[in-house]
């Protein structure tokens, strides 16, 4: 084992056999963490599509939204369609036969999207799968030839962060994870006030995905397929769902293109409410028995991430408690700050929040080429209030344009990172955390990613039938 390699797994272990267990330890995380990249795809650019034919895998509800929202953008066919539930691609076909398009071919079976993946009709492998499919299904496809783009996390463990990375540096196929919060309004234009210097240099940044799941999902029969987001809580503790309230603030910060996650601690609080609910639930209903008497992630935890240049980030996940919906969006500068949640979305170049009107003129100067070009009709299309279907535009548009994507695999990797790394914290006392440089030190070099639309902004929106 490389003496680095060596070093790395020490500090991780702090001597703790928990923390060592909780890590994964095979062939990705031995050999990538030292190993010389063969080639950084931070700022790559693939060849032109001029058509992006799409093979979604997963056509559960967020499926079946990417269907509708992928059917308005120009230079786009959807040309295959996968779920291990006949019933699903049923609906997800009459979606695109009531839009007048064409029909796509269909996959089934618990593993029908390697047939898809392998085909020949397919440029890019769009994953919307609970998340033990989403490395499996990524690396498949970058490995047939396809681009990849995930829904978040885009991995469950470090291993599968390397085998991402490797992966795509040695295809050259892209790997987007699909953080739709990256393009969410107020968030693009703080990250373009961020870019112009408003805040001057920013030292801290907050995020967060407090959102209750509980009675309506997590706890609901038909609220996930085969109750597999409960599953995802069962026997385990840390973050298990950062990137939305990361991605933002990480690019914000210049995460891998000039700065880097160093290391973290995370802290969970005991379950005071996921366990109760399912022993009271299965008292009278025989379908919860096997989920009684386990043990469930705490309700809060809290992960507090250093980066190189000695800047923090502070993340927090509870999905269980009863709570307004929060992703915070804090962002803290030598000069200023803005912060979104609670409401209304707020901004101070001093000691005070701007009054309305100077927020406004800091939308009139400082919303980006993206939103001023296609937010209107993101708004009318949809996609958590729009910004679903500016992601999936962007996509479609650098694909088809050859233009870098917003989102690289270091990004997909660091990010989702965070979901093993707290949970190895926060079983063991809350101990410090190294986080591994996916960038394996290219972020020294890497640039932060072109917001404008220059090359780009072609890609047209068509009318379908509602």
């Amino acid at each position: 084992m490389p003496t680095n390699r060596r070093s790395f797994l020490r500090n991780v272990a702090l001597g703790s056999g928990a923390i060592a267990s909780a890590l994964p330890n095979n062939s990705y995380a031995h050999a990538m963490q030292n190993a010389q990249a063969p080639f950084n795809m931070c700022g790559f650019a693939a060849p032109k599509l001029s058509t992006v034919r799409i093979g979604l895998v997963g056509t559960g509800s967020r499926g079946t939204g990417a269907i509708d929202r992928l059917s308005y953008i120009d230079g786009v066919q959807i040309t295959a369609l996968c779920d291990k539930y006949p019933k699903n691609l049923e609906k997800s076909q009459a979606i695109l036969n009531k839009k007048g398009l064409p029909a796509p071919k269909t996959y089934t079976g618990e593993e029908g999207w390697k047939a898809l993946c392998e085909s020949n009709d397919v440029d890019l492998v769009y994953v919307t799968t609970p998340w033990h499919l989403h490395t499996p299904i990524s690396v498949y496809a970058m490995k047939h030839g396809k681009h990849a783009a995930s829904e978040v996390p885009a991995a469950k463990t470090i291993d599968e962060c390397w085998e991402l990375v490797e992966t795509s540096e040695k295809t050259r196929q892209h790997m987007m994870m699909l953080e739709n919060c990256c393009y969410d309004f107020f968030e693009l234009l703080t990250l373009n006030m961020a870019r112009n210097g408003m805040f001057g240099e920013i030292l801290h940044a907050e995020g967060a995905y407090i959102h209750d799941l509980g009675k309506d999902y997590l706890l609901n029969k038909t609220g996930y397929s085969d109750m597999w987001r409960l599953k995802e809580n069962t026997g385990h503790q840390g973050n298990l769902y950062p990137t939305h309230g990361l991605g933002p603030i990480a690019q914000c910060m210049n995460i891998n293109r000039g700065d880097k996650f160093d290391h973290l601690v995370s802290m969970s609080t005991n379950d005071f409410t996921l366990a109760p609910a399912l022993q009271e639930l299965a008292a009278n209903d025989d379908f919860f028995k096997p989920y009684a008497g386990k043990t469930y992630r705490g309700n809060m935890n809290t992960t507090i991430i250093k980066t190189d240049l000695g800047k923090t980030l502070m993340v927090q996940h509870d999905v269980s408690s009863p709570r307004p919906y929060s992703r915070i969006h804090l962002v803290s500068g030598t000069k200023g700050a803005a912060q979104k949640y609670p409401g209304p979305e707020r901004i101070a170049l001093g000691h005070s929040w701007m009054k309305p009107e100077e927020l406004k003129g800091m939308y009139d100067k400082y919303t980006p080429p993206i939103v001023r070009h296609i937010g209107d009709i993101a708004k009318n299309v949809g996609g958590h209030g729009g910004m679903d279907f500016i992601m999936d535009w962007r996509l479609i548009d650098c694909l088809r344009n050859g233009l870098p994507l917003d989102q690289d695999v270091y990004d997909a990797a660091s990010w989702s990172s965070i979901m093993p790394l707290s949970e190895a914290s926060a079983i063991n006392r809350s101990k410090t955390i190294d986080v591994p440089d996916f960038t394996r030190g290219a972020w020294k070099q890497n640039k932060p990613h072109d917001m404008t639309l220059n090359g780009g902004g072609t890609t047209g929106v068509r009318a379908v039938l509602k």
